[in-house]
């Protein structure tokens, strides 16, 4: 797949690189002053090819990120995608970049024949992409009771097969303060 255009051209979105980096390190502090992202960003960025990796770009500047890494759960070969880290600069919020990076990904995950999303995140945000409560499919990591709305799925198409289980990652995912409050 190639590039999705926004808002008259201004905005692309498309596969990320190894030179977006620098603004991925620049912008996910400024995002999440309170969360360290980095290691897990890089590490995705760098190190997991298991990764769809998108950037919105206008006029060569990095002003959006979303990871979707693909994974299974339990013992079925479902193939499954979680999104996370989701993130647009501050002072690009409430211009749509962060649907639009949803949106992109869900389709180029169709295309690669992904079933479910999974994500980690405010069910007031991610409902408007038909996000709901997940109760099949378990977190590798007890989730803290607050959070239990928070662990949502959304369905790229008719369910062809069930996933149940524990969540398969890869082993970036499978550090426990991730999963904790």
């Amino acid at each position: 797949m190639g590039l999705t255009y926004l808002q008259e051209d201004l905005v692309i979105i498309r596969q990320s690189t190894p030179e977006d980096l620098a603004a991925l390190e620049a912008i996910y502090p400024a995002a999440f002053p309170d969360e360290d992202l980095l290691p897990l960003v890089r590490s995705l960025e760098t190190n997991e090819p298991r990764v769809l990796s998108l950037v919105a770009v206008n006029d060569g500047e990095v002003l959006g990120h979303a990871a979707f890494t693909f994974c299974t759960a339990g013992q079925s070969e479902t193939p499954l995608a979680m999104l996370a880290p989701l993130c647009v600069a501050p002072n690009h919020h409430k211009q749509g970049l962060g649907s639009a990076l949803v949106k992109e990904g869900f389709d180029r995950l169709k295309a690669q024949s992904v079933e479910k999303v999974l994500v980690l995140g405010d069910p007031a945000y991610y409902s408007r992409f038909g996000f709901s409560q997940e109760n099949d499919i378990q977190t590798p990591y007890p989730l803290p009771e607050e959070w239990a709305q928070a662990w949502q799925s959304v369905s790229l198409g008719p369910a062809l097969r069930v996933a149940s289980g524990s969540l398969n990652l890869p082993p970036v995912w499978m550090d426990p303060a991730l999963w904790s409050a």
